[in-house]
C-alpha cells in the first residue's frame, strides 16, 4: 500500500514537472487594474490556469499581451464593477487565456477565491437589450371579426367560436406561443394550405377555372391582414405546459 502511494506521488510530480516545463517555453503578459492586482486573485488563479494549460502569465504594469478592465466582454465583477479581458495584439496563449477566463470552469475557479471565507469576486450581471416592439397599425376589433370570417372556418379563434374550427388545426392562442407568430400571420397566405384557397385583391387574384380552389375561397385584404394581427397580439399564449422530458 505504501509503495502504491508512493508510486502515484511520482506520477504526480512528474506530471507537474512536465507542465512546469511546458510552461516555461508558453507565456503571456497580463496587466491588471490596482483593485484586482492587490485583491490577491490573480495570485490564486494563475497557477491554477497554469497547471491546466502549461502557460505561464506573468503580471506587468504596462506592454501587456492581455489586459484585465472595465472595458470588454465581462467576465467576472467586484463590488457592481464587471471585468473583461482584452488583447492588444494576436496572441494564441492570450485566446486560450481569454476562452478558459469566460467558460464555466474559469468562473467557477474565480468564484473560488476567498478572503477570510468570504467571496470576493461575483458573476457580471450583463444587462439585456431592450427590445422595442414594432407598434401595430390594425385594429384589434375589426380584426376579431375578420378572424371569425376568414378564418373561423378551420381555427377557434377565441371564446367566439370555442366550439368551432377543425381539432386538427391550432387554436390562434396555440399560434401565439410561437415566437415568430406575427411573421406566420402576416404572410399565412403563402404557407400552406392558405395558399390554395385565399384570395388577396392586388396580391393573390382569383383562380384559374381550369385550377380552382379546393374549397370555397376565402377573400381577405392587406388592411383585414394588420387588423387581424393587432388582434392577434391581444390573444393570451395557451399554456402548454413542460415540454415532454424523454428518458
Amino acid at each position: 500500500m505504501g509503495f502504491v502511494r508512493f508510486l502515484c506521488c511520482v506520477v504526480i510530480s512528474f506530471a507537474c514537472l512536465a507542465n512546469m516545463a511546458r510552461a516555461q517555453g508558453k507565456t503571456l503578459t497580463l496587466s491588471a487594474p490596482q483593485e484586482i492586482a492587490e485583491s490577491g486573485l490573480l495570485k490564486f488563479i494563475l497557477p491554477r490556469f497554469a497547471l491546466k494549460h502549461g502557460v505561464r502569465v506573468t503580471v506587468v504594469d504596462s506592454g501587456a499581451e492581455a489586459v484585465l478592465s472595465a472595458e470588454g466582454a465581462p467576465v467576472f465583477a467586484k463590488d457592481g464593477v464587471a471585468y473583461g479581458l482584452i488583447l492588444t495584439r494576436d496572441s494564441s496563449h492570450g485566446e486560450t487565456f481569454a476562452n478558459w477566463l469566460a467558460s464555466d470552469i474559469g468562473l467557477r475557479t474565480v468564484l473560488g477565491f476567498k478572503v477570510d471565507g468570504e467571496a470576493v469576486f461575483s458573476e457580471p450581471v450583463v444587462a439585456k437589450d431592450e427590445v422595442v416592439a414594432a407598434a401595430l397599425s390594425g385594429d384589434a376589433l375589426r380584426g376579431q371579426d375578420a378572424s371569425l370570417r376568414a378564418c373561423g372556418r378551420c381555427h377557434v379563434v377565441g371564446d367566439i367560436n370555442r366550439m368551432a374550427g377543425i381539432g386538427s388545426t391550432p387554436s390562434f392562442a396555440v399560434l401565439r406561443t410561437m415566437e415568430n407568430w406575427q411573421e406566420k400571420f402576416e404572410i399565412f397566405y403563402v404557407l400552406k394550405p392558405h395558399g390554395a384557397f385565399t384570395i388577396i385583391p392586388e396580391v393573390i387574384e382569383e383562380f384559374d377555372e381550369t385550377l380552382p380552389s379546393p374549397i370555397a375561397p376565402v377573400t381577405v385584404t392587406l388592411d383585414e391582414i394588420e387588423d387581424i394581427v393587432a388582434y392577434v397580439a391581444g390573444i393570451d399564449p395557451a399554456d402548454l405546459g413542460a415540454p415532454i422530458a424523454h428518458q
